[in-house]
């Protein structure tokens, strides 16, 4: 009888026991481990120890990830990207998560950058590449050519948007999805219009550019198109002063600001200079938005070739048909300009 009691006592024992084990793995597997919901990026080449370092700001227990990543291989299974930690989330579906490399897209967005190397240092904010692989991929001589591109053109196949992109997408892969954007941007709608105004796409792009630092009011873009286009059917310099303050920052640097254009500055020596050369500059002196873009192939048709600031309707500008009307607006704009101390 003693006996029996004996093997019971054990048999419980050894049943108790196993149920705490059981549950102790349990709970390391599928236990709650995730403190808080967040985003988690692993970088290319990151080892475990890395991503322990990540983890540590959103998990309780290191150890017990740590045991169920060992359990389930995924020190050899790591996966660069971009993934979202869920609060409540088990070690095991986190580790599931991780190994699958089933990243989730960032949006990736820019705007009216006027240089490659900003265009560059903005996307290095969202993406895991460097600006400097950036720069290199974009400006680099295979991918000019394979495109029938130039440095001088090569900014003109941003166009401003917001893009779908993984974290860890390689600044080669960014710039041929970039041309591909660019292509698919480019339908037949407005090819068709591009070849009605005789212009190619990076002529249309240049002229938006301008367009674009002309004026900030997206309704006055049209008017501003037309004007230009004007000009540059009637064989006349296009004169616009944001192809002189481009020039003047080439020369003398990108971090200058120049709120006057003298008129010692319609001088330099430059293809920006669009008041001594005729036609367009050769590509985009910024990143002109769609509106801009689109303004162009949408030009507003009128008898416009002048136009001067407002000095009445801030932001906005004057347009005028003839020199006479023109040289009244700007004796205007350039006493006001005077009066509030702007001389550079």
């Amino acid at each position: 009888m003693k006996i029996k009691k004996v093997i019971l006592y054990i048999l419980v024992v050894v049943l108790v026991s196993g149920a705490i084990i059981g549950y102790s793995y349990y709970k390391k597997i599928f236990g709650s481990n995730v403190n808080k919901e967040a985003s988690l990026f692993i970088p290319t080449n990151a080892n475990f120890d890395d991503v322990i370092q990540l983890l540590s700001p959103y998990i309780k227990n290191e150890n017990s990830f740590k045991w169920v990543a060992e359990k389930k291989n995924y020190l050899n299974k790591i996966k660069a990207g971009h993934y979202i930690l869920k609060k409540g989330m088990n070690n095991n579906s986190l580790v599931d998560l991780l190994r699958s490399g089933e990243q989730i897209p960032i949006k990736v967005s820019f705007n009216n950058q006027d240089t490659v190397e900003k265009l560059a240092g903005r996307i290095a904010e969202q993406i895991e590449a460097d600006s400097t692989a950036l720069i290199r991929a974009i400006l680099n001589n295979e991918f000019l050519q394979k495109h029938n591109l130039s440095e001088a053109t090569v900014l003109g196949i941003f166009i401003p948007n917001s893009y779908e992109f993984y974290w860890n997408t390689s600044a080669d892969k960014f710039a041929n999805r970039m041309f591909k954007e660019y292509t698919r941007f480019w339908n037949e709608n407005r090819l068709a219009k591009a070849n009605k105004l005789n212009l190619t796409k990076n002529e249309v792009i240049t002229l938006a550019s301008i367009v674009q630092k002309e004026t900030a009011i997206a309704s006055e873009r049209p008017t501003v198109a037309g004007l230009y286009l004007n000009r540059l059917r009637s064989r006349w310099p296009l004169g616009a002063d944001p192809t002189i303050i481009f020039a003047l920052k080439q020369k003398y640097g990108q971090d200058k600001v120049y709120k006057r254009v003298l008129n010692k500055d319609l001088q330099i020596d430059s293809p920006y200079n669009t008041y001594t050369r005729q036609g367009l500059p050769p590509g985009p002196i910024a990143m002109p938005d769609i509106s801009s873009i689109d303004a162009v192939l949408n030009d507003m048709r009128h008898d416009y070739y002048y136009m001067c600031a407002s000095v009445d309707k801030l932001g906005y500008h004057e347009f005028a048909k003839t020199l006479e009307q023109h040289n009244i607006n700007a004796r205007k704009y350039h006493k006001w300009v005077s009066q509030q101390g702007i001389n550079r």
